[in-house]
């Protein structure tokens, strides 16, 4: 095929890269994208989308089971796993082929293919009609990561399930053994706890959802014990054995110890690996740590042209950060002058139930980095639209710098905090002080108006509380 000269070649097209490439091309730059598996990547396809359309389903039933609490009746409740699964498929395909329709619209070149970084400012595309050549004065690196995978917990997609095998479901699993107590294991732990399944859930680390605020981590650790999980900390999985067609037994050792359980179905969830493989970046010069790809604050990899944005480049792990990054690196190509992604004003979300949603610092960290701090908080009991929802567990917690006012940190867990958590990441972006936040009128009856109490918890000037 004949070569291709664009400004800018983005090789993949998850949230990051698409959103890049849409940003370019709206900038007035030639843009090209290359994507060898699907347009949308694994958020659109296999991770964020379709997790959160299994957990609303997972969702509904339990509220259909809670009917009669709202004056309703439902009888012969149940559920239907392929059915609800290709609820889930149909929303991700829906979506995907929106992304295709975005970049279609914005005149973006895609090429479905294998790229390979020969030298800089060139891609080479291994596609099913041959090889292309491109070549662009700037590359972005956009290739994501994918499972991690331990020495004797691989997933073999009958027994033992990565997400991906979790997410089209063959059969409901009876007892089920969830590794890793991150955002994905937790998700997966909720949605088949919920329709049913006896869950037990390991984590090496000394609390579940270890990056979040201890006191969150507590409360969403009650809840689910309250819900018949079985959550085990500072434990580790030891040891698989697999007996096809009977199940697994598990080796896990705990305090010391190690004990036996058996499952039939076990899911791991045990963090990601970036996708930095076959590409020639070491060739190239590209500095890489742990599987992810070493950038400044720009996202520059230090090899002049080329960026590296989302996942590949490190945590946190989140679709939202790799789509801001796209589109300050299609910035910056175009001479405009962006300001930096700052991490700690990105949030974190899972779509367990109860929701857990934060952003910043938390107390302990706050501490540690030398804040003196003024801590608020509000319980969802204490909330009018909590209790008429039927949702009065949950709590929403603020951490400010006692000195100046600075939001530091926003806590949450309950209903529908991953709507909320929003009103904190505009307060911190606008460099907002508890005297605003005070100051600011909350509509009633409102979930938010919780996150208007635990800021006046935080100076002693609850109303609710």
């Amino acid at each position: 095929m004949a070569d291709q000269n664009f400004d800018i070649v983005v090789v993949g097209a998850g949230p990051g890269g698409y959103v890049a490439a849409i940003r370019a091309a709206q900038l007035g730059l030639k843009t090209a994208v290359v994507e060898r598996e699907h347009l949308g990547g694994i958020c659109l396809n296999w991770g964020c989308i379709p997790t959160k359309a299994l957990l609303r389903s997972s969702e509904v039933f339990h509220l259909m089971h809670r009917a009669k609490e709202f004056g309703l009746k439902a009888e012969g409740i149940g559920y239907d796993l392929p059915a609800v699964v290709q609820r889930s498929r149909g929303v991700a395909k829906q979506l995907a082929s929106g992304v295709g329709h975005l970049l279609k619209k914005n005149k973006v070149t895609v090429i479905m293919g294998t790229a390979f970084l020969p030298k800089p400012g060139v891609v080479e595309v291994k596609t099913d009609k041959g090889t292309e050549t491109l070549t662009a004065k700037n590359v972005i690196l956009a290739t994501g990561a994918r499972a991690r995978e331990l020495p004797g917990l691989e997933a073999d997609g009958d027994l033992v399930w990565s997400y991906k095998h979790a997410l089209v479901a063959s059969r409901m699993p009876k007892k089920l053994l969830v590794i890793g107590s991150g955002a994905i294991g937790i998700e997966f732990a909720s949605f088949f706890n919920t329709l049913g399944a006896e869950t037990t859930v390991v984590e090496v680390m000394d609390r579940i959802l270890p990056v979040e605020d201890a006191e969150i981590s507590a409360f969403a650790k009650k809840q689910f014990v309250k819900q018949g999980m079985k959550i085990l900390e500072k434990a580790a999985v030891k040891k698989l054995d697999r007996k096809p067609g009977q199940g697994v037994t598990a080796h896990i050792e705990q305090d010391g110890k190690v004990t036996t359980s058996d499952y039939d179905t076990v899911i791991s969830a045990v963090g990601i690996v970036g996708n930095v493989e076959n590409l020639g970046l070491e060739a190239l010069g590209v500095k890489l740590d742990r599987t992810h790809v070493v950038t400044d604050e720009f996202c520059r990899t230090g090899v002049p042209g080329l960026f590296a944005i989302g996942d590949v480049a490190g945590a946190p792990w989140l679709a939202h950060k790799a789509s801001h990054e796209g589109v300050m690196v299609a910035e910056l190509i175009a001479g405009q002058h962006p300001h930096p992604i700052k991490p700690g004003s990105i949030a974190g979300c899972t779509y367990c139930h109860p929701q857990v949603a934060s952003v910043g610092m938390t107390e302990a960290k706050a501490k540690e980095a030398g804040y003196t701090v003024k801590v608020g908080r509000f319980p969802f009991i204490g909330n009018g639209k909590a209790i008429a929802l039927g949702e009065p567990e949950g709590l929403v917690k603020t951490v400010f710098d006692a000195k100046t006012g600075e939001l530091l940190g926003a806590h949450m867990v309950g209903a529908e905090v991953t709507e909320l958590i929003q009103g904190y990441i505009v307060g911190r972006t606008l460099e907002t002080t508890e005297a605003e936040l005070m100051e600011t009128v909350f509509p009633h009856p409102t979930l938010s108006e919780m996150m208007h109490e635990s800021v006046l918890d935080a100076y002693g000037r609850a109303i609710h509380f």
